[in-house]
């Protein structure tokens, strides 16, 4: 059983920048592909970013290209999701999920999930 714990989370300026971290337990073939998804209030779950941990591939929402990085430590099984010029509009929870394979942005392609971490940006 895969476990995923979000980490990174708070209340930050306009303009600021947070790294979110991803520490996966268990981790085996069925959790190759790590994303990130968030969730604002009143809103549907959306993608943010995902990687592939077998081979660095990844891939992007427009909404946070030239913004946000993500990245994979495979040595601490953590992926992270460096967070840089936030928005207002980037106010949300942030969830990071796993799957098997392929780099979906679907989020009812992704198995496992982690509780999720609070981002809120002031203007």
């Amino acid at each position: 059983q895969v476990q995923l714990v979000e980490s990174g989370g708070g209340l930050v300026q306009a303009g600021d920048s947070l790294r979110l971290s991803c520490a996966a337990s268990g981790r085996t073939f069925s959790s190759e592909v790590t994303g990130w998804f968030r969730q604002a209030p009143g809103k549907e779950r959306e993608f943010v970013s995902a990687i592939s941990w077998s081979t660095g591939s990844t891939v992007y929402a427009d909404s946070v290209k030239g913004r946000f990085t993500i990245s994979r430590d495979n040595a601490k099984n953590t992926v992270y999701l460096q967070m840089n010029n936030l928005k207002p509009e980037d106010t949300a929870i942030y969830y990071c999920a796993a799957r098997p394979s392929a780099l979906y942005t679907d989020p009812t392609r992704y198995i496992y999930w982690g509780q999720g971490t609070q981002v809120t940006v002031s203007s």
